[in-house]
Parts: structure tokens; sequence; C-alpha cells
């Protein structure tokens, strides 16, 4: 039977013996990526509507809130998944794997994406790392069920695993702002880190594939607009804003783009590193909330079905003014798409984004 996705070559059987239901747990809320919203499937419940979201080409949330939350309804915050099945396809594609490598996958999640690289290289071959461990072991178990026991870590997968490097490739399967230092140092030289990227201006990342170089550095191209729950060492809360700052209101006509997957909202971010951003939907219109990370400043931009762009800052920066200064770069380059852009860490942790070519860097 085809699968209902696209699987890269040498990747057909993993696929077809090793289907993501076999790893998901009885109750897991599948996600509707156009309207953003989360419902759930309880085996015990609807078995057939249990299949059909295990089946389908979407993310599922597997844990809530560490663990903490308990259902049926959604919880607060997303802390463990599966990701849609034609996006692990795709990743596992983008790392170029070839008999003999050996593969680090930070955070385990189910197993599935370990029991699929383990069934492709070995289990010798491929380590992975689940800081929660409850999480670790419900993925032991099922890897254990399909015969495949690859080294499975419970750690800090920003620490890596030192104990098992070096390694050819390292995936990981939870987005960063920061690539972690112990991860260059555990690839060789001319191995790939695949990882997404991205900043605290919004959730979406870009997908980078990184060749580590000699002297320890890693650079190359973003290949996909993503989003990942972060790696719990990296999460930042939002920071509460003091009530009274005095504010200016006016209005406006331009509108830079605010849908769910337009790939500005994630290279916004890279002219905003120390912005946030959020997108507020309400019955006639849309409500766009900056908020600074440097200082208490903030701003609410609305566009209603009818009439100018209403805008309201507060604070000493002007946030509005920054976001449409970032939109007039991005269209003045052309409206350049995600895959122009790229990533070059140096030998000293920095980070600097760039667009078409490491020389020509993205500047803030």
């Amino acid at each position: 039977m085809p699968l209902p996705f696209p699987v890269p070559p040498g990747w057909e059987r993993a696929f077809a013996e090793l289907p993501r239901s076999r790893f998901l747990p009885d109750v897991f809320w599948p996600h509707d990526l156009a309207a953003d919203t989360f419902t759930v499937a309880d085996r015990a419940a609807d078995p057939r509507a249990w299949r059909r979201a295990a089946e389908a080409d979407v993310p599922v949330v597997t844990q809530w809130d560490d663990g903490r939350h308990t259902g049926p309804g959604p919880g607060r915050d997303a802390t463990s998944s599966a990701s849609r099945p034609s996006l692990v396809a795709a990743m596992l594609e983008a790392l170029e794997v070839t008999p003999g490598i050996r593969v680090l996958e930070i955070g385990t999640g189910t197993g599935w994406n370990a029991a699929l690289l383990a069934h492709r290289l070995g289990e010798r071959n491929v380590t992975t790392v689940e800081i929660d461990p409850r999480v670790a072991a419900d993925a032991a178990k099922a890897l254990a069920r399909a015969g495949l026991h690859p080294d499975l870590v419970v750690g800090d997968g920003a620490e890596g695993a030192p104990d098992a490097a070096p390694f050819d490739r390292i995936i990981a399967t939870a987005g960063l702002s920061r690539v972690p230092p112990a991860w260059t140092r555990q690839v060789r030289p001319g191995g790939l880190i695949l990882t997404p990227w991205g900043t605290p201006y919004s959730r979406w990342e870009g997908l980078a594939r990184l060749t580590v170089g000699p002297d320890g550095g890693a650079s190359g191209p973003f290949v996909d607009l993503v989003a990942f729950m972060k790696l719990r060492a990296q999460r930042r809360a939002v920071p509460r804003y003091p009530e009274g700052l005095p504010f200016t209101d006016s209005t406006g006509g331009v509108w830079p783009p605010h849908e769910l997957w337009h790939p500005f909202r994630f290279l916004a971010g890279l002219r905003l590193p120390d912005v946030t951003h959020a997108v507020q939907a309400h019955d006639d219109g849309h409500t766009q909330w900056l908020y600074s990370l440097t200082d208490a400043s903030w701003t609410a931009a609305v566009r209603r079905s009818v009439g100018p762009v209403e805008i309201r800052q507060a604070g000493t920066r002007r946030l509005w003014d920054e976001l449409l200064d970032a939109y007039a770069w991005w269209t003045s380059a052309g409206e350049p798409p995600l895959t122009h852009f790229g990533l070059t860490i140096t030998p000293d942790g920095t980070h600097t984004p760039w667009l078409h070519t490491p020389a020509t860097p993205v500047r803030p």
C-alpha cells in the first residue's frame, strides 16, 4: 500500500515496516495546521478515529505541560510530540545518511524517528537523547516492541552525548535559538547538523542544514520553514510589562504579512532578534502585538475590515517602525524565500544569519 506522503529513496522499507501509529500513545492530540487548533484522539473511545489521526499527515502532541496535564482537552503548552510524517521523511532525506554513518538524535519523543534511523543504519550507529524520563521510558518500550534498541540516553540534549561521540550527523527535533557548543564539538569535520533554529520573534524556525568545519564552526542554508517545541534549556517566557507606560497613537497603511506559515514571520526575527511577536484574531480583523525583550516597550497594531491600521506604541522603542523597516528591507531585496537565507556559527559561538552567502550577513 503506497504511503500518503513522499518517501526519499532508501527509506521506503523503514517507513513501510515502522508506521508512526506503532509509536503513538492511546491518547494524543492531532494539530490542525490550517486552523492552528487541537483535537483529541482517544483509542479506547474511538479506535477508528484514533487510527485515522495516527495515519494522517499532521503533527500530533503527545504531552502537555511537561506531563502535568490531564485530559481530555489540550493543555497549555505542548511539550512532546510526533512530527507529521512528510516532515520526518524530508528531514531524513536532508540528513543525507549512508551506510556506516553515526547519528545523534536530540529529542527522542515517541521513538519513531530513532526507530527509522536504527532500521536504516543499524541500532549501533544511532544514539538518541531525551530529557524527560517518562517520555524516554515510553519510547524505549515502543522501540523494544519494534525489535530495535538504539542507545537511548536520558539527559539534556543541549549537552549532546559526549560518551558516544564523535558523530557524523546530529538531527534535532526541538527548536533552539543557539546551537549548543557541545554539538559542533561532537560532530566530525565535514559532518552535518540538521536543526530547527529561530529567534524569539515567533514560534517559527528555519530548518538549518549546517556543515561543521575543521575549526569547530558550522555554516549552511535554511531548507524549510518549521515549528518545533523548544529545547528545554532554551525556553524563554515573555517578560511582564508594567502598566501605565506612556503611549502614542497613530495610523498607517502598511501591514506586514501575519499569516500562519508566511516566511516573513520567521525572517522578521533576523532583523528584530530581541523582539517577540504574536497575532490575535478578532471578529473584524487582527492585532499584531510586539514586545521588546530589552526594555518594557510594546506595540499593538490593529487592522480591521475597513479603515487604516491603528497603531499604539508604548515605551521608548518604536517597535512597529522597526517591523516596518524589516519589511521594507525584505521587499527591497525582492522578497527572497527562506531557502536563500542561511546561518553561520563561528568557533567562538557567534551566530550570524545571512542572505544568499555568508559574505552578506543579515544585521539587526
